[in-house]
Parts: C-alpha cells; structure tokens; sequence
C-alpha cells in the first residue's frame, strides 16, 4: 500500500540525493573552469562599457550631502 501524501515518512538525510547533488556540482565545476577564461573578460568588458552606474540612494547620504546634522536625542 502506497503511503498517503499527509503521512509522514520522517526526516533525515538522504544519501541517495547528497550523493547525486555533489556528483553534479562536480560535473559543473568541471564544465565551467573551461569557460572560465572567456567570461572574465566578458563580465569586466560588459562592467566597464554597459553596466549602469551604481548610485546610493540613502537617507545618510542625502543627509551628508545636503550638510544637515544628524539628529539626537
């Protein structure tokens, strides 16, 4: 008899599934370090020329910039 989706099975480890999870990270590092030497250049060139830039939109930053001191107690 099949057991029913409510049922509890218990919980713990897996090894079946650890296993078979680090047997494919290993197959993707494996795959990637190839790669490697074409996307570095890649994420720096598209970084430099395409990225947008960056700005901090705070509260303290508008504070420092407008020159108002911080309020205290």
């Amino acid at each position: 008899m099949a057991t029913d989706v409510a049922d509890s099975t218990g919980m713990g480890p897996n090894l079946q599934m650890s296993l078979f999870g680090y047997v494919m990270a290993a197959i993707l590092v494996i795959v990637m370090i190839p790669l490697l030497p074409v996307l570095i250049p890649a994420y720096l060139i598209w970084r430099a020329f395409f990225a947008p830039d960056e700005f901090e939109h705070s509260f303290e930053s508008w504070r420092r910039e407008s020159g108002k001191p911080p309020s205290g107690s």
